[in-house]
């Protein structure tokens, strides 16, 4: 008399069929330095509302190298930061980071150290780099505060709005 095993590959495959993609948004910035801190507002206000199943928020503030094992778990990554981008201040920015790779030197999609930018094009030369969406705002103030200029504030809910659009497309 055999036993069934208890653990088995056809279990194994049709566990990663069935379950649903993991879908992190990923909220980064430095609060001490005003617009610069928006992707931690926006992550803050997320984690106050009702999120689809396999979605997730992170407040990853500048952790940049230390956000690793939260970017290659995701299967979708959405980043919520600053972005210096050259347009007036609270304007909103939306595109796939794989579109920046052809920009121009001048164009910056964060304000850290080692940028969150940076950090995921690492990770694809190992294989690692999720499908990854960044919804910014240009910044206007950099001044030493944790307050938000009001462009920058007043834009937070149509990030939000972009977020559940984005993650609505990929469900």
């Amino acid at each position: 008399m055999s036993k069934a095993p208890i653990f088995s590959t056809a279990n194994l495959r049709e566990e990663e069929t069935t379950s649903p993609p993991r879908n992190v948004i990923l909220g980064v910035g430095n609060l001490l330095l005003s617009d610069e801190g928006v992707g931690v507002h926006v992550a803050n206000e997320l984690m106050k509302m009702d999120l689809p199943p396999g979605v997730s928020v992170v407040e990853g503030a500048t952790d940049g190298f230390g956000l690793i094992g939260v970017i290659t778990e995701a299967d979708r990554l959405i980043v919520v930061d600053a972005v210096k981008g050259g347009d007036a201040p609270g304007s909103i920015y939306h595109f796939d980071i794989d579109e920046v790779q052809d920009c121009p030197a001048g164009f910056k999609t964060s304000l850290h150290q080692i940028g969150i930018l940076e950090v995921i094009r690492l990770l694809g030369l190992i294989g690692k780099k999720p499908h990854t969406t960044i919804i910014g705002v240009e910044p206007k103030s950099l001044e030493m505060s944790m307050e938000l200029s009001p462009e920058v504030k007043d834009k937070i809910p149509r990030m939000i709005e972009l977020i559940f659009d984005e993650l609505k497309r990929l469900t």
